[in-house]
């Protein structure tokens, strides 16, 4: 999906994707809550100081800025997307928290070494293939040595996950990334990846399961999956 399609759907995005979460029992501030909170848990298993720099990769309206900044209230967050029409909007929505940065879809305007985390948030599903690769080159560049990148994305062996995203207009040009195809491209950009994880087993109707979900992430049935790596 180019930066038109995404200026399209900008105003009616958060309605287009609860409609289509609609049938998890979910609403779509739970799986942006979700997200942050694996990376708050990982952040602190492995740091003792919260990351002075975020970058999140793909905000698009920001659904995800509120939780980051939540998570992390001393951090500086930058947010930067493709559409205009999205970082419009996710100002409007949260003021002050992110400086907003809109992105050609070519080169990062970024300096070296100047974030310790980056998030991307089921982006790369919405990039052709062939620029993976070279794109996780460029946020290596940017990310500082010890950093880490955390990247949630679709699970293409999931059903749900499938329906959910051939129905949604927002989706229609998107390429579901297997798992370890998305680990092996973070790899051949020269980050190490640490920990690759399906996430989301249990739709709202079995939640009393989701104590479980920490001993399941092996299995290749939940509706995301996180790829964590670590600059080294």
């Amino acid at each position: 999906m180019k930066r038109a399609e995404f200026d399209k759907f900008a105003e009616e995005y958060r309605t287009l994707h609860a409609a289509n979460t609609r049938l998890t029992g979910e609403c779509p501030e739970f799986f942006a809550e979700y997200k942050i909170s694996i990376v708050r848990e990982r952040w602190s298993a492995e740091n003792d100081t919260d990351p002075e720099k975020i970058l999140d990769f793909g905000t698009g309206i920001g659904n995800s800025l509120p939780h980051l900044k939540r998570a992390f209230p001393k951090s500086e967050i930058t947010a930067i997307d493709v559409s205009e029409e999205s970082l419009e909007i996710a100002k409007q929505r949260f003021p002050g928290t992110a400086k907003f940065i809109c992105y050609d879809g070519n080169q990062l305007s970024l300096p070296e070494l100047s974030f310790d985390l980056i998030f991307s948030a089921c982006v790369f599903h919405h990039i052709d293939a062939g620029e993976h690769v070279p794109l996780f080159v460029q946020l290596g560049r940017v990310l500082r040595a010890g950093g880490y990148l955390f990247v949630f994305e679709h699970n293409p062996l999931n059903p749900l996950t499938v329906r959910a995203v051939n129905t949604c207009p927002f989706d229609e040009n998107a390429v579901l990334i297997r798992r370890g195809a998305l680990r092996k491209r973070i790899e051949d950009a020269g980050l190490r990846v640490v920990h690759a994880d399906f996430r989301i087993f249990f739709p709202r109707p079995l939640k009393s399961l989701r104590g479980l979900e920490p001993w399941l992430t092996w299995c290749p049935l939940g509706a995301q999956y996180v790829v964590v790596a670590r600059k080294c």
